[in-house]
């Protein structure tokens, strides 16, 4: 079986998108099997600024797993924030990358505001 665009087990049902940083983004997609089951994609990007190319690692998770994967995810943030670093600022970053936004979308409104139709695309 080769690739088919056209082939629904390749599109996202639902898709979240985390900018971290200027080289990072993460994606949470959940996408369709064959037989209506459902499984997430958690996908790192990092841009290469070298040749302006993109290195993707990507991290399959399925159903069995959610409630462990999302326990010791959740166990392993609360050790470091309690733990090994209860005085750092974790909001920091939320704030930046809130201001860092503002400023784009104001920068923005000044110019075209015509929709290319890419939903998702990276």
């Amino acid at each position: 079986m080769g690739f088919d665009n056209k082939d629904k087990r390749f599109e996202s049902v639902y898709s979240q998108k985390v900018k971290a940083g200027k080289r990072r983004t993460y994606f949470f997609d959940v996408r369709q099997t064959k037989g209506n089951d459902y499984y997430v994609t958690i996908t790192e990007s990092t841009r290469r600024f070298e040749d302006d190319s993109y290195s993707r690692h990507k991290i399959f998770l399925y159903k069995e797993d959610f409630n462990r994967f999302a326990e010791s995810l959740n166990d392993v943030i609360d050790h470091i924030k309690t733990e090994l670093m209860p005085d750092y600022d974790y909001d920091e970053y939320s704030r930046r990358y809130k201001n860092t936004e503002n400023e784009y979308n104001s920068d923005q409104s000044d110019e075209s505001t015509e929709d290319d139709g890419e939903v998702g695309s990276w």
